[in-house]
């Protein structure tokens, strides 16, 4: 079984390393925007997509979160009873919450922001500075966080599906663990997403003060 998945794992990392050049596609949106731009659309409607999907998973995680906080509450101060699953339930679908609505936050544009010469841009100006965020922190830092997630622990966590290392504890441990390179691929994957928004309002495909395409361009 730790084979098996030793070499699912290895062939992962390979798949990514295959795919990566896709990274590079809103540079060539760039230099040649109109045979590229109908399907750089559909990709960004497929990524939007799937990040959506991922926050309505975060927002059943949230619901989740609040009624095992108040389980633990009333059965701690009320009734005199603890469980390490209950508790254990509260941190995961709190991880995981965070973690999976965090693409949808990068495209709705909702993470913290420390440029502060910002408002003092023109719309093509903060195009160009997303832009550079993007490739110079985004897709870096979440390839470093994939890279290194897919580990060999990782892959011995799912070859022996490791739960909790306390007795009375939720024996999901792997997929818990699985969340970070989840959320790697979610944020990058939007990463990309958001740079070929920025690369086709910069050739004209979307309004630079609105994010659909316009009317002439790709529709």
């Amino acid at each position: 079984m730790a084979d098996l998945f030793l070499t699912l794992g290895t062939a992962l990392k390979w798949a990514g390393l295959v795919l990566s050049p896709l990274l590079l596609l809103p540079f060539f949106v760039l230099v040649m925007p109109k045979p590229l731009g109908a399907w750089s659309e559909r990709l960004i409607k497929i990524i939007d997509r799937t990040s959506q999907i991922a926050l309505t998973a975060a927002k059943r995680l949230a619901v989740i979160m609040v009624l095992a906080q108040l389980a633990v509450i009333l059965g701690r101060y009320v009734y005199g009873w603890s469980a390490t699953w209950l508790n254990e339930i509260v941190i995961y679908s709190f991880a995981g919450m965070f973690l999976l609505a965090a693409a949808h936050a990068l495209k709705a544009d909702d993470h913290v922001r420390v440029d502060i010469l910002r408002t003092q841009m023109t719309l093509r100006q903060r195009a160009l500075v997303d832009f550079a965020g993007i490739y110079l922190f985004v897709l870096p830092i979440c390839a470093l966080i994939l890279w290194s997630a897919v580990s060999p622990s990782f892959v011995r966590s799912w070859a022996q599906f490791e739960g909790s290392r306390e007795s009375d504890g939720l024996p999901i441990y792997f997929l818990f663990r699985t969340l970070v390179p989840v959320f790697a691929g979610l944020v990058m994957a939007q990463g990309l997403a958001e740079a070929l928004k920025v690369a086709l309002r910069l050739r004209g495909l979307r309004r630079l003060d609105e994010d659909e395409p316009v009317r002439s361009g790709v529709g």
